[in-house]
């Protein structure tokens, strides 16, 4: 797209399906590398990637030429078969259906990468479905608890 210049900062989250603690320590780095080889393949920017056992965050700079939605099916598409090759659980790895996506201006990627590589800190304090709806709150997105996580 000659003469398109844009600069769009999204943290995407979310989970394994049934918010089961499914990802590894031993294997979440291959993981990680794994979606930022997705994240490149469709030529956008992965910033940042860590998470927690029941879910994940990535900060990616996206350019407009691909939609959000697509680039999360690839990537939650992706790695689910990924994992399922390794098969380093047993029975099949799924992430939940949906995704949150927030938005950030250049100025604050200092604060959110800070932020997604202390999950491990975050975590001692607080849940994931309480860090979750925290940012559902601050980015003012109306949502119905019932409908946010399917917990097994």
């Amino acid at each position: 797209m000659a003469n398109t210049y844009s600069q769009l900062y999204i943290q995407i989250v979310f989970a394994v399906k049934g918010r089961q603690n499914l990802i590894s320590t031993k294997w979440k780095d291959e993981i990680y590398k794994y979606i930022t080889g997705i994240i490149t393949n469709q030529k956008q920017k992965l910033i940042a990637i860590n998470g927690m056992p029941d879910h994940i965050h990535i900060l990616v700079g996206i350019k407009p030429d691909i939609s959000l939605s697509v680039l999360v099916r690839d990537i939650k598409s992706s790695s689910s078969k990924f994992i399922n090759e390794q098969k380093w659980i047993n029975g099949k790895f799924e992430w939940q259906t949906g995704f949150g996506a927030f938005s950030y201006s250049h100025s604050q990627l200092g604060n959110v990468i800070k932020y997604i590589e202390n999950q491990e800190e975050h975590h001692k304090i607080r849940t994931f479905k309480e860090e979750y709806i925290s940012f559902l709150k601050l980015f003012c997105i109306d949502f119905k608890n019932e409908y946010i996580f399917e917990e097994i």
